[in-house]
């Protein structure tokens, strides 16, 4: 079996950024977390916090659909 390669659907770069979307993801709730405000009703909880979220989600469909380019040779 020469090619093994052809059977993963993710490669290494693909796991490395799906780590970090979970990154921002928990930073995003742990922002969100963070409010003083009675029920999470101040910037962090409602404003700050799910737009972080957000951009983690938005980060890990790229994670997700990313293609690295295949090396040629010359």
């Amino acid at each position: 079996m020469e090619n093994n390669n052809q059977f993963m659907p993710f490669k290494r770069g693909n796991y490395v950024l799906m780590l970090v979307g979970i990154l921002i993801l928990i930073v995003g709730f742990v922002i969100m977390s963070m409010d003083s405000e009675p029920h999470g009703f101040g910037f962090l909880g409602i404003t700050l916090g799910p737009i972080v979220v957000m951009a983690g989600f938005i980060f890990e469909i790229f994670a997700i659909l990313y293609n690295p380019k295949k090396e040629t040779q010359a």
